[in-house]
């Protein structure tokens, strides 16, 4: 089954492939990419579970080692601990081989995000029923958990080579919070190794924003009625925002590089009203991604959106 377009995957496998072929990609600039990306990662992860921190604490908690004043010591530990997390993220991407999905390597990831807050259950299935707050979703029974994510790595081992990776990753990421196998931290692992997938297989760490919170949370509740299509067109938004952050950062001067505007920019002299233009980002249809709070896009996505419509006519 397709549970994403097929012109979107192939528009952000293109996006991939122009970041590929900027290879070798100069060693500075890619080293702040990802010292920023490290610290939004965490930031947004920690953020959508709770977390207090701001992004601007979050980089001097992680990068100065300054306390802020008035914030609970957890925050800044799972700041600390979220960061431990990436930089073995990063460590096993860049070795040669590609290290398969295992429950011992999910288990290691939990265990680093946890290790300092939970000693006791890092890295270690429940023992009990929990209830996730906001939701009428109920998650298995503690007995049932083992046998669940034995066939969930099962699962992954099966389809690797027949889905997408975002496809793949996107649903690993689901069925791994519907089992809610931890106490705590099964969102932050959920993030961490949909990565593993991705990045894998080339595309940069890709970030599910805090301010996006009540959207993610929105698409988790369709697919828990069995509808996967919104919740994988969710997360291909965010791979594709990390590719075009790349692109905007890396593309060679003496390339053209797209400027990316306001939607309500974007419409001017156009038909389309800013409304429209965000229903067909949210749709998948025009390319954007966020920056900060608001949707930015191009002329040139624009134009291509409009080429495309016109070819099908």
């Amino acid at each position: 089954m397709n549970y994403l377009e097929q012109k979107i995957k192939e528009r952000i496998d293109k996006k991939l492939e122009i970041l590929n072929s900027f290879r070798p990609l100069p060693v500075s600039a890619v080293r702040k990419i990802r010292e920023q990306f490290e610290i939004e990662m965490t930031y947004n992860s920690n953020a959508i579970e709770g977390n207090s921190l701001t992004l601007k604490e979050t980089h001097l908690v992680i990068n100065e080692g300054i306390t802020i004043k008035g914030k609970p010591l957890k925050d800044h530990i799972e700041a600390k601990t979220h960061k431990e997390a990436l930089d073995y993220l990063y460590e096993l991407v860049g070795k040669q081989k590609k290290t398969s999905m295992s429950e011992t390597l999910i288990r290691l990831f939990h265990q680093i995000v946890t290790k300092d807050i939970d000693q006791e259950w890092a890295g270690k299935y429940r023992n009990s029923l929990v209830l996730i707050g906001g939701t009428d979703y109920k998650p298995p029974e503690a007995i049932d958990v083992p046998k669940m994510m034995a066939d969930l790595i099962d699962w992954v081992r099966d389809n690797k080579d027949k889905l997408h990776p975002i496809e793949l990753a996107a649903i690993l990421h689901y069925k791994f919070v519907a089992i809610h196998p931890f106490f705590d931290g099964n969102g932050r692992t959920a993030r961490l190794i949909m990565n593993v997938v991705l990045m894998q297989s080339g595309y940069p760490i890709s970030i599910i924003l805090k301010n996006d919170r009540k959207k993610y949370y929105d698409v988790l509740s369709k697919a828990d009625k069995g509808d996967m299509i919104p919740f994988v067109r969710f997360f291909a938004q965010a791979v594709e925002r990390s590719l075009d952050i790349y692109l905007k950062i890396l593309t060679p001067k003496e390339k053209k590089k797209e400027t990316f505007i306001s939607l309500n920019q974007l419409s001017k002299g156009t038909k389309f009203s800013p409304k429209y233009l965000n229903l067909l980002v949210r749709t998948g249809k025009l390319e954007a991604h966020k920056e900060g709070r608001d949707w930015v896009s191009s002329k040139e996505a624009l134009q291509r959106y409009l080429e495309g419509r016109e070819r099908k006519r």
